[in-house]
């Protein structure tokens, strides 16, 4: 499985907007957050269907990222490790 490239971003990009409303994550380069200085978030693409790689604790958990439903269930995921880290 590869990471995500460019046009695969551009599908992810409502998902990217979100994610970068939380103070708590920096956009090293396109789709790859970090959190406090270590990777915290990225994308893998396989055919039609979208991954993400999210450190919730000491390692990588893969999540599908690929339907709105997905997607919902991943934000909450990352909003709950990450704790109020909106930015105002």
């Amino acid at each position: 499985m590869k990471h995500a490239g460019s046009a695969a971003l551009d599908r992810l990009e409502p998902l990217l907007e979100k994610l970068r409303a939380h103070a708590a994550l920096k956009e090293k380069s396109r789709g790859a957050f970090y959190r406090g200085g270590k990777a915290f978030l990225h994308f893998h693409e396989h055919g039609e269907e979208f991954f993400a790689d999210v450190r919730l604790r000491d390692d990588f958990e893969r999540f599908c990222a690929t339907s709105a439903a997905d997607r919902s269930t991943l934000l909450k995921k990352i909003a709950a490790a990450l704790g109020d880290g909106a930015k105002k």
